[in-house]
């Protein structure tokens, strides 16, 4: 190609260069499409006949279920290979086949009456279905009970009202109307005419006023809780709409620095997430506080892992509770790790939170049971000296009865004996406010 554009068999470089820095056009060369290796134009002289006759009948079979389409003439439910294995007769021509079945539909004579249609007759025998075969049934032993004489006489001289009362008594609520179950059940006496078809009528709606409002004094409680006032254990702030975030941080600021107070309730007072992440700094820095709760307010899951988490710091509170929040589902991972600092806790005995996972649950029921236990050891080594000096009992020390454990579906709950809240009723003061 140089040597037909120059015309010369020798060129110099000034000649090189002019005809690198001409216009060139480049072509675009595709390599041609290869199967096996080969060709495609290699395999139109291929007899596809003599291939298929060197395969055996399975090979034809896996070859034909590979390539041979569906018939378009049978609904998809049939379209399935054919497994008959018998030869064909003749030709299957399948117009022919169908004008056949039409043309002998057609021509064949419909099968005749044997009695007429008549409006309002029935025509031949109605069906009767044969009776159902007798089960043998197991005989029971039938047991008397004598009852003497004395209740037969008693049953047969009852009025309807004693045997409506007699049916409460013995749980057939099915067979009364709501009026005569709640009268048995207040023994205020059936009312008159209402009987066993009596109908109960509409009573005027019993309107009970509802409960006073909490009056609590959020200025003085705030002071009092500064000034570290002995008297108060006890402070509910339940239900107080209008306590705002500078009071829940004068409050939570005086809170670290108290040594009386042991029961605080805030529920229902609109904590947020900014109030609660300072009530849990409060919580790590105080060592007197044993009961808090902080439902329905709008605390977030990772904060109330927050909370959880300054319980382990203070050691001192064995109730918490914190349900109906914002986000009623606080979700596995949220729930795992409440799990794992509640196992840390050797404080904690009653807890109160929506769980939904039963690991969850059944391994914090388990926790707190065994903490509940530990202090049960505690106060009865505690009890111990002081039965050997009074020499009480025996000198053998009465048998405590652990707490229960409620599972709840909703909330992981512990629940303490009646004994056990008689002694803290006891030592817990109350604030007159």
């Amino acid at each position: 190609l140089i040597l037909r554009l120059t015309g010369k068999t020798k060129f110099s470089g000034h000649l090189l260069y002019q005809m690198t820095s001409s216009t060139t056009k480049t072509t675009t060369m595709t390599t041609p499409a290869k199967l096996y290796g080969k060709d495609l134009s290699e395999y139109d002289e291929v007899d596809v006949d003599e291939l298929l006759a060197q395969l055996s009948p399975e090979e034809i079979k896996i070859l034909a279920k590979e390539v041979d389409p569906d018939d378009n003439f049978l609904p998809p439910n049939q379209r399935n290979n054919y497994e008959c294995e018998k030869e064909p007769t003749g030709p299957l021509n399948r117009k022919k086949l169908i004008e056949h079945i039409n043309k002998q539909a057609m021509e064949t004579p419909d099968i005749p009456e044997l009695e007429p249609y008549v409006k309002g007759t029935v025509r031949g025998k109605k069906w009767i279905p044969p009776p159902p075969e007798e089960k043998m049934k197991e005989a029971e032993e039938q047991i008397a009970i004598d009852m003497g004489d004395e209740y037969e006489h008693a049953l047969n001289d009852a009025t309807q009202e004693e045997i409506i009362d007699l049916a409460a008594i013995l749980g057939f609520h099915s067979m009364m109307n709501q009026d005569q179950y709640h009268a048995s059940l207040l023994n205020k006496g059936q009312p008159i005419g209402l009987g066993w078809d009596g109908i109960t009528k509409a009573s005027a709606q019993k309107l009970f006023p509802s409960e006073p409002p909490n009056d609590t004094d959020i200025d003085e409680s705030i002071k009092r809780v500064k000034e570290n006032d002995h008297k108060l254990i006890e402070l509910n702030l339940n239900n107080i709409k209008n306590i705002s975030e500078e009071k829940f941080e004068q409050l939570f600021n005086a809170l670290t620095q108290n040594e009386f107070l042991e029961l605080l309730s805030l529920t229902n007072v609109g904590l947020t997430d900014k109030t609660a992440l300072l009530l849990a700094e409060a919580i790590e820095k105080n060592k007197t506080l044993r009961i808090l709760n902080v439902e329905t307010n709008f605390i977030n899951p990772p904060v109330i892992v927050k909370l959880v988490k300054s319980l382990l710091n203070g050691k001192s509170i064995e109730e918490f509770r914190a349900s109906n929040q914002r986000s009623q589902v606080l979700g596995n991972k949220i729930e795992m790790e409440i799990t794992e600092l509640v196992e840390k806790n050797s404080s904690l005995l009653r807890l109160g939170l929506h769980l939904e996972f039963n690991d969850a649950r059944h391994r914090i029921a388990a926790h707190l049971q065994r903490n509940i236990d530990r202090s049960r050891i505690i106060k009865l080594q505690e009890h111990l000296p002081r039965l050997s000096l009074t020499g009480g009992n025996g000198g053998a020390p009465n048998v405590i009865q652990t707490e229960d454990v409620e599972f709840d579906p909703d909330n992981v709950v512990i629940r303490g004996t009646q004994d056990d809240d008689d002694d803290d009723n006891d030592k817990r003061g109350s604030a007159n406010m």
